[in-house]
């Protein structure tokens, strides 16, 4: 793996205050903070010179964050420092008029900024345009003015733009310089800091040590010497688990085939994320070296949420989804069996409530794994009430759903499973009959976020394992050394015999294959598909949208990728499917990806060297949903 190298030139023309070293009588050193009335004196001072991140990359060593070579341009005041305030900032108004007409920018400077710096730093340049263009750099080497240097930097830069910039982050200036007197230590150029995503959680690891210049200062305030003490160190490379050839096609197929939404691709064998994406998206060079006013309000303001990562801190109703897991509970628990039969009615009340089913006519009497296939919510309101609440409840949370999975990244959604003590708290009742029968169709207030579906569906693939969700393989140092590794590790271990999972395996096959399934739009030529489709309303009830989910395991015998996608619709627009709309995301992108491996372009080798308040849905109309369309 490759780090950018970044040669710092050090363009320090104008001589730099130094602390005095002073030796007493007992001849102890003694290295008192500098002063101006100390700076017509020899002395040396040392400054620290900011160590370049490391990079982030995929799982193969593809770059996702790097670094880049940054110009400022700066002006240099001429000594001694003994001007009056007037002139000062004549010069610095000079300066400033001749860098904004080279440049063709608007530059300010406050009068307060040029004297402080004047007074406090004035031996150090001041830097009045940062980040140059490459247009803006040819004119100033063209034609440099006087009194004014070029100072290079560092800057983050991410290669793929908004691939992955949720999970990315991306950095700011730590702080600016300060504006105090000179002092040992002091940072020739300001350093950066992760402020979101992995660029903030793994910071400290990131940020490297930094280097140590020395300069040297005769009696006349002149530089005598300089020199790098100390070479920065740079940060500690991050390993991910993505693959980033997949994670941009996921994110190509969301773009191509949706306003709103999310695809998350785990390897059910050891809980690596492989494709976690979010769409619309942002792009993080926009925040670098600072985020703009104008770019901060335009992302804030879109009504779209492109700075919202739909994938892991957004929770939604999960809809017929959520019956893959009931009729699991329901057959181990042994509540139901393989072969008791249900009817398959118009319609189905309980107490003083008719629940619709999404057809209009009645299928008569199913198994389990022709109701999963026909997602018929009547059979599931009879097999949950005959079930209780119970044996759903603890098996989705051993399923990981209503829970954080724990990835690296701040404000993971928890998601919701209701229980008694939820209902007492928020609506002042126990569980009753008609939660029971909402629950059954992963209707009511349960919330699932994508990333908790791909687990869920992740522990059905492997036969009852919940692996560690994990966004991180390791941690290494340029020279490949590995400094911390996060290895797999097992979470829980659900029952599950393997007669109840080869039920439920097929009655998910079913769901893309039968011709009376729900997600034939899902398929992959040459490989066996097992998935369920969901659809489910959420919000306030003027404007109501629809979560379209498509989640499931490939390939259905031996499967390498566990999947969700979510589809949101637009608010008020009831023509929303999980079938027509999230099933087809999947199934464009795993005919990209076992296409790839067809032609030869296999995976390479990873690196290794070795909350939302719930809002309950509308439970008529969201029952009403065609998941055929």
């Amino acid at each position: 793996m490759k780090l950018l190298h970044l040669a710092i030139a050090l363009a320090l023309t104008t001589p730099l205050p130094a602390r005095e070293t002073m030796i007493d009588n007992t001849g102890t050193v003694e290295n008192p903070k500098p002063t101006w009335e100390t700076q017509r004196q020899a002395r040396t001072f040392s400054l620290l010179i900011p160590a370049p991140r490391g990079q982030i990359t995929d799982r193969n060593g593809e770059p996702l964050a790097q670094n880049r070579v940054s110009y400022n341009l700066a002006m240099t005041f001429p000594l001694p420092l003994d001007w009056p305030d007037e002139k000062i900032l004549e010069f610095a108004k000079k300066q400033v008029a001749m860098t904004s007409g080279l440049l063709n920018r608007d530059i300010r400077l406050s009068e307060k900024a040029i004297l402080t710096h004047y007074k406090n730093r004035g031996v150090l340049p001041l830097d009045m345009a940062v980040d140059l263009l490459p247009n803006e750099l040819a004119a100033v080497q063209r034609s440099m003015p006087e009194y004014q240097i070029l100072r290079q930097t560092y800057a983050r830069f991410y290669p793929n733009g908004q691939l992955a910039a949720h999970l990315i982050g991306y950095t700011g200036v730590k702080a600016p310089l300060s504006t105090r007197p000179i002092e040992n230590n002091d940072l020739i150029f300001t350093d950066s800091e992760g402020r979101e995503g992995l660029e903030q959680i793994f910071d400290t690891e990131l940020r490297g040590e930094p280097g140590l210049l020395q300069i040297t200062f005769g009696a006349d305030g002149k530089k005598v010497s300089e020199r790098v003490a100390r070479q920065p160190v740079p940060g500690y490379n991050v390993i991910t688990t993505l693959d980033l050839e997949m994670q941009r096609t996921a994110e190509s197929v969301l773009e191509k085939n949706s306003k709103r939404g999310a695809l998350v691709v785990m390897d059910p064998n050891n809980g690596e994320i492989l494709t976690m994406a979010s769409y619309p998206s942002f792009n993080p060079n926009d925040f670098v070296p600072v985020v703009t006013k104008a770019t901060f309000a335009r992302y804030s303001n879109d009504p779209a949420d492109p700075l919202v990562p739909r994938a892991f801190r957004s929770a939604y109703p999960p809809g017929s989804t959520f019956k893959t897991f009931v009729g699991l509970a329901g057959l181990q628990t042994q509540r139901i069996s393989s072969h008791e039969l249900f009817g398959c009615p118009v319609d189905y009340t309980v107490g003083n409530h008719t629940f619709r089913n999404w057809k209009k006519v009645d299928a008569g009497q199913l198994n389990f794994r022709q109701a999963l296939t026909q997602s018929c919510n009547t059979w599931f309101y009879q097999a949950g009430l005959k079930m209780g609440s119970e044996p759903i409840i603890d098996y989705a949370r051993l399923l990981g759903l209503g829970r954080r999975t724990g990835i690296p990244l701040r404000a993971e959604a928890s998601g919701n499973i209701p229980d008694d003590d939820y209902m007492m708290r928020v609506h002042k009742r126990k569980i009753l009959g008609g939660d029971i029968a909402n629950m059954s169709i992963g209707q009511g207030d349960i919330l699932i976020s994508p990333l908790q579906m791909a687990q869920a569906m992740s522990v059905i693939a492997n036969g009852g394992f919940l692996h560690q969700a994990r966004l991180v393989l390791q941690i290494q140092t340029l020279g490949n050394k590995v400094v911390s590794a996060y290895p797999d590790r097992i979470r829980e271990e659900v029952r599950i015999s393997p007669a109840v999972h080869e039920e439920v395996r097929r009655a998910m096959v079913g769901v893309t294959s039968d011709g009376s399934g729900t997600a034939h739009r899902a398929k992959v030529k040459g490989v066996e598909v097992a998935g369920k489709t969901g659809t489910a309303q959420w919000g306030p009830p003027d404007r109501q949208r629809i979560a379209a989910w498509f989640a499931g395991f490939m390939p259905a015998e031996r499967p390498d990728y566990a999947f969700a996608a979510l589809y949101e619709g637009e608010p008020n627009v009831k023509s929303i499917g999980g079938g027509s709309h999230a099933a087809p995301l999947i199934g464009k992108v795993f005919q990209d990806v076992y296409a790839a491996k067809e032609g030869g372009d296999t995976p390479k080798p990873a690196v290794l060297t070795p909350a939302v308040e719930p809002v309950p849905a509308v439970v008529e109309e969201a029952e009403s949903l065609d998941e055929s369309n």
